[in-house]
């Protein structure tokens, strides 16, 4: 079962999903909010730590940037999906920068929205082609700058493989699989990895690696192979 927490102050749209995932067999909505500060109080209360959280943008008291950035400090586990009319290249970068699992328009499909929720608890992260084609951008534009590169990072052949399957959205056991490994030693390579780039979570690791190249994404083929 995956828990679930909506933060949204249009209380139409956020009852409107929360109907709709009631639809679902493996989804339940264990958190409803109304805005950022309401979250934040239900997440230090609640009997049933959600998932994953869908995080409104533009909210009173506390804003979605300031609930997602307090999110991330007490509880780096939690996911973090944005669902936003606020839809342009600033903000998508400040949010995943900040750690937000996926990033998606309040236009978006139920499919689409349901689709995220699940590789988001399944793979710690979900970036659609748009959104991977954005943080490219930002690479390119941060790489005329001085940052780390592939070359300043050490670490070893195994870890940089494991990497790059971890942003190409393998599962651990997948990646075992694939590697010839036992699932509890890719999770090892994993923890080491988040270590060594000071990550909290997968999705900041991605993001980390994609930002100062660490792996090859091709937005292009990454989207069709999902």
């Amino acid at each position: 079962m995956i828990h679930v927490a909506i933060a949204d102050d249009e209380a139409l749209f956020r009852k409107g999903v929360i109907l709709l995932l009631e639809d679902y067999d493996d989804i339940q909505v264990v958190i409803e909010a109304k805005d950022g500060e309401d979250i934040l109080q239900k997440l230090q209360t609640t009997t049933i730590m959600p998932d994953v959280v869908l995080l409104d943008m533009k909210m009173p008291k506390v804003n979605g940037v300031e609930a997602a950035k307090m999110i991330r400090q007490t509880l780096p586990d939690l996911n973090i999906v944005v669902l936003s009319t606020y839809f342009s290249k600033a903000f998508i970068i400040n949010m995943i920068e900040i750690g937000a699992s996926a990033y998606l328009p309040k236009n978006s499909t139920p499919d689409e929205v349901v689709f995220t929720i699940r590789e988001v608890h399944k793979k710690g992260f979900s970036y659609n082609k748009f959104v991977l084609e954005v943080m490219h951008d930002n690479m390119a534009q941060r790489s005329k700058t001085k940052m780390a590169t592939s070359f300043d990072i050490e670490l070893t052949n195994r870890e940089r493989e494991i990497l790059q399957l971890i942003c190409e959205e393998y599962t651990s056991p997948e990646i075992a699989e694939k590697l010839y490994l036992s699932p509890r030693t890719v999770d090892g390579h994993r923890n080491n990895l988040l270590e060594k780039l000071g990550c909290k979570n997968v999705a900041g690791l991605v993001v980390y690696a994609i930002q100062h190249q660490l792996v090859k994404i091709n937005p292009e083929t990454y989207w069709f192979k999902k």
